[in-house]
């Protein structure tokens, strides 16, 4: 599985989502909502050509996605030059940003899963350096990664980048807004969080992006449609690591 974290006793019963809102989000300044509700959705943040054409590049990916996306379509590097997710990026973390990780989901019949809900709460970093509140350490497909302090992952932006339309039948990412500010949850919190704050659904259109905080809580039902959901899922670090360590670069 390639999410951070996997927290079983949290699944949902059977295949199906709890009810939640549908709440189209178009932003002009998305700076803001992040700020106040952790994520935010930028409309046609890619060219509809390019979506196009990473979609069938993808295609010779096999099984549900690849961590070290752009060392096997080199072409997806695309994504992060589109001027609206840079322009998006210097909005809410300014110049000094290094893209951490780049990483493709493939949910689809072959390939169908759901992710109860869970905070991002890892980072790739270029090899492992003893550091001071840093840890667990992990190997993923030759990549070092590392549980850091929450004022790390505060500082962190993801921007999702869909390659198809996402809904509720296939497996569109659902949110609890607000639940970015409150650090590093256990697994007792984010089931309170769960049963008391509504979950909305994040739809999105192909070459829409959504842009969260690793530290929101997130999750996505199993698809029951036969309709594919690929997102390519990037990582930006902002501030220096302490001491020797340094971000892994996608």
């Amino acid at each position: 599985m390639l999410f951070s974290r996997r927290l079983p006793s949290l699944a949902y019963e059977g295949d199906s989502m709890p009810s939640f809102k549908r709440r189209r989000v178009d932003f002009v300044d998305p700076s803001t909502a992040l700020a106040h509700d952790g994520f935010a959705i930028l409309r046609n943040a890619v060219r509809a050509d390019l979506i196009a054409r990473l979609a069938d590049l993808c295609d010779a990916v096999p099984g549900a996605g690849i961590r070290n996306l752009f060392d096997v379509v080199p072409e997806a590097r695309e994504v992060a030059r589109a001027e609206p997710i840079r322009a998006a990026l210097r909005r809410i973390l300014g110049s000094r940003i290094a893209l951490t990780r780049a990483i493709l989901f493939d949910k689809q019949g072959a390939a169908n899963w759901s992710v109860p809900w869970h905070q991002d709460t890892v980072i790739a970093v270029e090899r492992k350096v003893d550091t001071p509140g840093f840890g667990p350490w992990s190997i993923k497909q030759g990549v070092t990664h590392v549980t850091p302090p929450a004022r790390v992952l505060e500082s962190m932006l993801t921007v999702r980048v869909h390659l198809d339309d996402a809904d509720a039948t296939n497996g569109a990412l659902s949110i609890l807004p607000r639940t970015h500010t409150r650090g590093i949850l256990d697994d007792d919190h984010i089931r309170d969080l769960r049963d008391s704050i509504e979950p909305v659904l994040c739809e999105c259109r192909a070459g829409d992006a959504l842009l969260m905080r690793p530290l929101l809580l997130h999750a996505s039902a199993r698809s029951t449609s036969p309709r594919r959901r690929r997102v390519i899922h990037l990582e930006y670090g902002t501030s220096r690591l302490p001491g020797k360590l340094q971000w892994a670069r996608a």
